[in-house]
């Protein structure tokens, strides 16, 4: 989602969490900042807990599930920025650390 006038970052990626996926969450820190060059956009990912496993989607979103590893739809995800992301975090989870990732998307 965009963020709105007077938020910040981490405040956009809260208040979207709750409107998407209706997820109760604790933002953990920073995780992708992968600019969209041919769209002039920067998209940011966050990592976040869970404080619960329920899910409450918007209007705006036809379906919320949880998944494992090896269930993602990888090529139904409509965001390039989302499947390099999901990526990362499984490649860090498995290395036992989560940087900061930064790249370009075209």
């Amino acid at each position: 989602g965009f963020m709105e006038l007077g938020e910040t970052v981490a405040d956009g990626a809260l208040r979207e969490t709750v409107e998407e996926a209706g997820a109760r969450i604790e933002l953990q820190g920073l995780f992708t900042m992968l600019n969209v060059v041919r769209v002039g956009q920067v998209h940011l990912f966050y990592r976040a807990r869970m404080l619960d496993i329920s899910l409450d989607p918007g209007p705006e979103t036809i379906e919320a599930r949880l998944f494992l590893e090896h269930e993602i739809p990888w090529d139904e995800i409509a965001f390039r920025t989302v499947r390099v992301t999901l990526k990362h975090f499984f490649d860090c989870r498995r290395a036992g650390g989560y940087p900061l990732h930064c790249g370009d998307i075209d």
